[in-house]
């Protein structure tokens, strides 16, 4: 049974990078059910890794600094397929090669710019592809966070950055209403092991205290993440709009977990 209803839909997937990607997963979850599945990396050289990774499926690639590439991308895409079914926006970047500081201290040039890879990018293609999407059924779905008000020191600016994306989330939603019924969400993971999370400074501390804050004492794992894009994606979701889907097995309700605070506080617990 086709229960996602995705067959033969074609799906822009940009943010790949290795198998370890939440956006790599998604692809995998969109290519079992049946999908079309189109990838967009960054670079030249993520073509070449990325390419070994899917086979026959098209890749482009597009700097979405880049407005020209972006336009480049749209026309590529138009060419190859008559419509697109949606894109996913897994498409993130801060610059912390200058070393942690304090969000107070954020370099202008380093936040500028992450809000443009991370933030504005999901609406620089939207606008570019608003034509090709279909407007009926179409759904775009981009990547956020569980909590952009945790203020967490190693993420430093980059929960703002995402604030601003699930904000953009919902404008789009609107502004798109105007001349489609085309959906935007984001999914909104807990902490994840990625490729992009190991140059996060003490990700794998903040890591391993998240999965014993879940309510199941398992981290949340890629492919749930996967699945819940999949199904944003599908007609199944069509009565979800301008959301932000929270996947964090719990843990936004365990803060105060008995056996974590009695373990911070130094105490057996009663």
């Amino acid at each position: 049974m086709d229960f996602l209803q995705l067959k033969d839909r074609s799906i822009l997937v940009m943010g790949v990078a290795n198998k370890k990607s939440v956006a790599w997963h998604i692809a995998q979850v969109l290519h079992a059910a049946g999908a079309d599945v189109l990838y967009a990396v960054r670079s030249n050289a993520r073509l070449e890794t990325v390419k070994k990774l899917v086979g026959d499926a098209p890749v482009y690639v597009c700097d979405v600094e880049r407005q020209d590439d972006i336009d480049r991308l749209r026309e590529s895409v138009a060419r190859d397929r008559k419509q697109l079914h949606g894109f996913v926006h897994s498409i993130a970047f801060a610059d912390y090669s200058a070393g942690w500081q304090p969000f107070h201290a954020t370099p202008r040039a380093a936040f500028l710019q992450a809000v443009d890879i991370s933030c504005f990018s999901l609406m620089a293609m939207a606008n570019a592809f608003r034509d090709i999407i279909d407007k009926e059924h179409g759904s775009v779905v981009s990547i956020s966070i569980s909590n952009t008000r945790m203020a967490a020191e190693n993420y430093g600016y980059m929960a703002p950055v995402k604030a601003a994306l699930d904000s953009a989330v919902c404008f789009l939603s609107k502004s798109f209403s105007e001349f489609s019924t085309i959906r935007f969400n984001a999914v909104c993971p807990g902490l994840l092991k990625t490729s992009a999370s190991a140059g996060i400074p003490g990700y794998v501390d903040s890591y391993l205290f998240a999965e014993q804050a879940t309510l199941r004492k398992r981290a949340v794992q890629t492919e749930e993440v996967a699945n819940a894009a999949a199904f944003l994606l599908s007609p199944r979701s069509s009565g979800i709009n301008a959301q932000g889907l929270v996947i964090d097995a719990g843990m936004g309700v365990n803060y105060f977990d008995q056996r974590l605070v009695s373990r911070s506080m130094g105490s057996t617990g009663s």
